[in-house]
């Protein structure tokens, strides 16, 4: 028996969430928000260069944007229907403040996927291997002002490691620069080793990127993993039931089967093209730089395709990367630091570099240990700030309240210099020659700011200004009333 079965007929008995919509595809969940009246439908014609991203933007996290007539395409193109957290808490059918135990819960215990055939597949309705043109098969726009060309932003590249055949899933930005090419950002993870490994073989890496999938699928490629651990697992456990793949037509691939659209292709060894400048999450653009490229060997899709675009650095960008990795630090925090109860990466911080702990402390300078925690977590981290208990880390009035009152920089401050930090923060390139090599890039200077207040004070000193009652206060009852007799009163002499 080999792995996959062992998980398959050794693991827990997982049982579907409550949930009163369909989320086993983008169409049951596009659905539901349409019914429940978060979805904006756009019948006009717009233009797939700038205008159908700057209408998704007024959106964003206010309705998902479905665009009927995008350029001359046929394919409705939607975008932020994961734009706000309580909407993706929904998907997962639990209560916000469950969110990320939920998403620990499905990384903890994957559920290996189903394989179905092709004919029972929706995302293989329709195969195009001949005379490919991708600009002309789908509806791609071109988001930011100085972007070079039309980006796939919201698909799921899904790699083999060459070496154990075991699937990669990640989200990565694809220029579309020719007819059945594109270049692809690789960043030192787990796709850049497999491509790594296949090309010092002299091999192409086989991939597919799965466009259009349901928002469980979307947030669990974006998990913390190992490298030979398939998210489809997650998304499987995220659904409460294995997920139904399907091998791809010209390669080995196993993709979502219910995908609207997947582009098949292979990453080409020792060729590398022009990609950039792009927006990324950062809010900046990112340079133009020789990149991997994939030549494309086949496009499929449903009958009706829907095709999803995510505009950068708007809140669907910037929650599908916050959610799974506060999932993941709140794990690895607790695990030496029980007193941590809740983390957050902030949206100042572009939910991915300033990360805000909730800690309980016992001992005077633990709260340093746990900064040093979570630089250790991930790389991208470059601010953390530890708060207590009875501070709200989703407010930021709140931490910068905790930082006034409860934090001095000559005794509660943290600086780690010279650490590795994202390639993609523009203000670690300062003072770095254009050309600087790659081993100096995200070269960052890491701060911790201890804002807990003593574990043994005097008297009232930090003790919070509260009005008893204050919580329970029924507003809506207490002013009910009209204002006819307070305005008798002010008209009295």
């Amino acid at each position: 028996m080999n792995q996959r079965e062992a998980a398959t007929h050794g693991g827990e008995t997982h049982t579907p969430d409550k949930r009163d919509f369909d989320i086993a595809s983008l169409r049951g969940w596009l659905a539901h928000l349409s019914a429940t009246g978060r979805v904006a439908t756009i019948d006009k014609p717009v233009s797939l260069k700038h205008e159908l991203a700057a209408i998704a933007k007024r959106l964003d996290g206010k309705q998902a944007a479905v665009f009927l007539a995008p350029g001359d395409h046929a394919i409705p193109v939607v975008s932020g229907f994961m734009s706000k957290r309580a909407w993706i808490a929904e998907a997962m059918g639990v209560a916000e403040k469950d969110l990320l135990k939920r998403f620990r819960d499905a990384a903890d215990n994957p559920l290996p996927w189903t394989e179905i055939v092709s004919r029972e597949a929706a995302c293989q309705q329709v195969v195009h291997t001949d005379g490919i043109d991708l600009h002309a098969l789908l509806p791609i726009p071109t988001h930011s002002e100085h972007d070079n060309g039309p980006y796939i932003t919201a698909g799921l590249v899904i790699a083999r490691n060459p070496r154990t055949g075991v699937q990669n899933v990640s989200i990565n930005r694809i220029q579309v620069h020719a007819r059945d090419r594109m270049a692809i950002l690789l960043l030192p993870r787990h796709l850049h080793a497999f491509q790594k490994e296949a090309e010092a073989a002299g091999d192409a890496l086989d991939v597919a990127v799965a466009i259009g999938v349901d928002p469980l699928t979307m947030l669990a490629s974006q998990a913390i993993s190992p490298i030979d651990f398939d998210e489809l697992e997650i998304a499987g456990a995220l659904h409460g039931a294995p997920l139904p793949v399907v091998k791809c037509v010209t390669n080995q691939v196993r993709v979502p089967a219910f995908a609207e659209i997947v582009i098949e292709g292979r990453i080409l060894p020792d060729v590398r093209e022009a990609e950039g400048p792009f927006g990324e999450f950062p809010k900046y653009y990112s340079a133009q730089e020789a990149r991997e490229v994939i030549e494309v060997t086949a496009v499929t899709h449903r009958r009706n395709p829907i095709y999803h675009t995510i505009v950068p650095a708007e809140m669907e960008h910037l929650l599908l990367g916050a959610i799974p990795r506060e999932a993941t630090l709140l794990s690895h925090l607790q695990r030496s630091h029980p007193g941590v109860t809740d983390v957050h990466l902030s949206v100042g911080g572009v939910c991915r570099y300033h990360l805000w702990v909730q800690f309980a402390k016992k001992r005077e300078g633990e709260a340093k240990n746990v900064i040093l925690c979570a630089f250790g977590a991930h790389y991208d981290i470059k601010q953390v700030v530890v708060v207590d208990t009875d501070v709200d880390i989703y407010d930021p009035a709140e931490i910068e309240w905790a930082i006034a009152t409860r934090f001095q920089a000559d005794r509660d401050l943290v600086l780690i210099p010279g650490a590795q930090g994202s390639p993609l923060d523009p203000s670690t390139t300062v003072g770095e020659p254009e050309d600087a090599p790659s081993h100096l890039q995200g070269i960052s200077t890491k701060m911790g700011l201890d804002a807990t207040r003593p574990v043994v004070y005097a008297g009232h000193v930090f003790t919070r200004v509260r009005i008893p009652g204050h919580d329970a206060v029924d507003l809506e009852t207490l002013t009910a009333a009209d204002n006819a007799a307070f305005d008798t009163y002010l008209s009295q002499s």
